[in-house]
């Protein structure tokens, strides 16, 4: 197969040998993809700092048919989350995002939307920095994409109340009228809609060990 160049999201790296990598990145026309990048850990490579975690890069490699591992060519950096790792709080979340993705994704399955959903909340964490609004709306949305959450319909008054709950500082929320049979119907509902999605979607032993 001839060699290729894809907009790329790198997802993780691991050693190999002395001087070697394993590239596990996301590749927005082919999906998720593991390659060997040959030399990658010499003072000089062709990969330079394009292979840090979430990183965007323009990815050359060679695919091979029937084979698990690509081989890396080199990449071209099209933006850097560098700036983003000096914080705490934004360090963890990239770990976490690029977690998820590595996980949730198969193999060689294209994934565009999930491309483009990282692309997203990468862009809001240079511009807003708000790190767990991020990392709350690329959870969800990822297992929507993987086929783990279904559609959501909300009622009229819940979306009122998810509407004032979004708006409203905690200290006002705490003055809000609630009865305890508000609480005790909230609560049931929230642990029959948990039910219905375990039955439905994870209790299954090949879905289990896959996670």
């Amino acid at each position: 197969m001839p060699g290729r160049v894809s907009e790329s999201f790198i997802l993780r790296t691991y050693p190999l040998r002395e001087s070697d990598l394993i590239v596990s990145f996301l590749a927005r026309d082919q999906g998720k993809l593991r390659g060997v990048a040959r030399r990658a850990r010499r003072p000089k490579n062709a990969f330079g700092a394009g292979l840090e975690r979430l990183s965007q890069v323009k990815m050359s490699y060679f695919q091979r048919e029937n084979r698990e591992l690509v081989n890396l060519d080199g990449c071209e950096l099209i933006s850097s989350v560098f700036d983003l790792s000096s914080d705490y709080a934004a360090g963890v979340a990239l770990d976490y995002l690029a977690e998820v993705s590595e996980q949730l994704l198969p193999p060689s399955e294209t994934s565009e939307r999930h491309f483009r959903l990282l692309a997203a909340v990468l862009e809001h964490l240079r511009n807003e920095g708000a790190v767990w609004q991020a990392v709350t709306y690329l959870s969800l949305w990822a297992v929507r994409l993987a086929g783990f959450l279904p559609e959501l319909r909300v009622s009229r008054n819940s979306l009122e109340i998810a509407g004032e709950v979004m708006q409203t500082p905690i200290a006002q929320m705490a003055k809000r009228d609630w009865t305890k049979e508000t609480a005790a119907d909230l609560r049931r509902f929230l642990i029959r809609r948990m039910e219905e999605q375990i039955e439905r979607k994870l209790v299954t032993v090949p879905l289990l060990e896959a996670l």
